[in-house]
């Protein structure tokens, strides 16, 4: 049995034990309405997430996805809504939503494309480039919305009732049973990365890079374009998901991704991938983000504040960071 099995294996039983205890704290932690509004909170976490997991594969690391998330939903708003009062553009587009909808992902699809450039290119750490683009993407939200909040239902003058219901469908409606469509969301696009990780060439070589970027250039792999696809496509999950929260919530302010930054690289490395590229599995960071939005909803429901929330993930981070070090120093000996 591998390592990473066995960090999946310990997760599940982590996650269990600690439901567990939640559980008999509250009874109310086993309900199913709370257990779908844990499901529906971790569906951009863990949307996000399975894009970073091929970041940091491919030996890379996207810092920017939370600010992308913002600039991305900000975007929309600006394009389709274009309330006068809040605008800083000189002029008022009003675009039809479906196209205001595409441009805004074409905004996550330009900013992982950046990213790419200087970190493949230009040949500066993706950790320097990406946090450079999480300055970038944070202050163009800021100067775009003025740093106002964007609401459809109460916007000057009033968005097309129809094109309101196709905003709302993408995540604000529920599936049958109940279910939330932001958590249908998540199960599809799980099904996509797995089977991108797990069963295609694309996945195997995507190992070999991050395992050993030098000889997979001497072995002519796409290495460049491996990675270009890998930046692009997690800064498009990454708008996407603001844009589906947008939807859900039903507006937009000013730096609504920062607090996804962490949480997104803390599920994809508790859920067993190295920092060091080459390892990860789809499954292990979707349990990852089970276990973050487990210990947040489990924390909130016994009265626990958010700031003390943010001492929990951070620790539980660390410690799945210094199970990873000392998992490859053992291997190194053996």
């Amino acid at each position: 049995m591998g390592l990473g099995s066995l960090r999946t294996y310990g997760l599940l039983i982590a996650i269990i034990v600690i439901s567990l205890f939640f559980y008999l704290q509250n009874s109310a932690f086993a309900k199913p309405e709370n257990l779908l509004v844990l499901l529906r909170s971790m569906a951009s976490l863990g949307m996000i997430a399975f894009a970073q997991l091929l970041v940091i594969i491919a030996g890379e690391l996207d810092l920017s996805v939370g600010a992308v998330y913002g600039l991305a939903a900000t975007t929309l708003a600006v394009l389709w809504l274009a309330p006068n009062a809040s605008m800083r553009l000189p002029f008022h587009p009003e675009l039809p939503f479906l196209l205001a909808l595409a441009l805004a992902l074409c905004v996550g699809l330009g900013a992982g494309w950046i990213n790419a450039f200087f970190t493949t290119v230009v040949k500066i750490p993706s950790f320097i480039a990406t946090l450079g683009m999480l300055s970038i993407a944070g202050g163009a939200e800021l100067l775009l919305s003025n740093a106002s909040n964007f609401n459809p239902a109460y916007n000057v003058p009033p968005a097309d009732a129809t094109e309101v219901q196709w905003f709302r469908a993408l995540g604000a409606t529920t599936l049958p049973f109940g279910i939330p469509v932001q958590v249908g969301w998540l199960a599809l696009f799980f099904v996509v990365f797995w089977v991108v990780r797990h069963r295609t060439l694309f996945g195997f070589r995507l190992l070999a890079i991050g395992g050993n970027a030098p000889a997979s250039e001497v072995n002519r792999l796409p290495v460049r374009r491996y990675k270009f696809i890998v930046f692009m496509l997690c800064g498009f999950m990454a708008g996407l998901a603001g844009i589906l929260d947008f939807s859900y919530i039903g507006s937009i302010g000013p730096n609504s991704g920062a607090p996804l930054t962490f949480p997104v690289f803390a599920a994809v490395v508790i859920g067993g991938a190295s920092l060091s590229g080459g390892r990860g599995t789809v499954f292990g960071t979707l349990m990852g983000a089970v276990l973050l939005a487990v210990l947040r909803n489990g924390l909130a429901i016994m009265g626990v504040g958010a700031f003390a929330q943010l001492i929990f993930v951070g620790a539980v981070t660390i410690g799945a960071v210094t199970i990873d070090v000392l998992g490859q120093r053992a291997s190194r000996r053996s």
